[in-house]
């Protein structure tokens, strides 16, 4: 019977399975490490993130109340701004109102203001009768006050003239409404007075005290103004109006 023989491994067989052992190995324990590496970087990575990301809520905070801070003064000054405005508004109201009520006149200047145009009434009222009373061309106006109760002053203008006539011949005073010479004796007495015929009612026209010379009493369709004029007849001139009294009324006037 042959010896069987059995395989023994070589040396060479021996360093080649411990090589690669030892290879195998190797790289294992540099898989570890850089394991190790990896873990330790999104370790140290993720330390980092973290105090970013809690730095980051202050930071946001910081800029928040900043914000704030400035939204505030803003409304502040806004606010402020709007008081002033408002201020200005309401003293410029207050001024003008007391503009207007210094513009209108209080009761005591009302009243002053009436005197002053009484006072300038009268004073041209005044002028009005020196104008009358005084010189005038062709002569002067004599104002005599009466103490005839019907008769409140009267007046004398020498500058009168006759009024002129259409009649010839020997003068006959005549007291018919429809003759030339009672036309004539009115027309004297509208000069003398200022009042148109239309304008006037004639109360009386009568003898004066003889024939040359009438009386002619008349009134304003007003009731206003009552008058009795005394006339003269001047001859080839007419009927001229030498006195008029101003009355207070025309009852017993003639």
């Amino acid at each position: 019977m042959a010896e069987d023989k059995k395989p023994y491994p070589s040396r060479v067989n021996k360093k080649k399975s411990s090589s690669t052992t030892n290879k195998m190995l190797n790289v294992m324990i540099g898989l570890v490490f850089a394991l190790i590496l990896i873990v330790g970087a999104f370790i140290f990575l993720g330390q980092n993130d973290g105090s970013e990301n809690a730095q980051e809520p202050e930071s946001v905070q910081i800029s928040t109340e900043t914000d704030n801070e400035a939204s505030e003064e803003d409304n502040g000054e806004e606010q402020t701004e709007s008081t002033e405005e408002t201020t200005k508004d309401e003293e410029a109201a207050d001024e003008e109102q007391k503009d207007e009520e210094s513009q209108e006149p209080t009761d005591a200047e009302k009243d002053k203001e009436e005197d002053k145009e009484k006072d300038k009434d009268k004073e041209a009222e005044k002028d009005k009768e020196k104008a009358e009373e005084g010189t005038v061309t062709g002569g002067t106006i004599t104002r005599q006050e009466s103490n005839d109760p019907i008769v409140k002053e009267t007046i004398i203008n020498t500058s009168w003239e006759p009024v002129g006539t259409k009649q010839s011949g020997e003068h006959v005073s005549v007291y018919d409404t429809n003759s030339v010479d009672w036309q004539e004796k009115i027309d004297a007495i509208t000069y003398a007075t200022g009042l148109a015929e239309k304008d006037m009612y004639i109360m009386h026209i009568g003898n004066g005290g003889s024939p040359q010379k009438s009386i002619g009493t008349v009134q304003s369709k007003d009731m206003s103004k009552k008058y009795r004029v005394h006339l003269e007849w001047v001859e080839k001139d007419g009927w001229k109006p030498v006195k008029m009294d101003i009355l207070n009324t025309v009852e017993g006037a003639y």
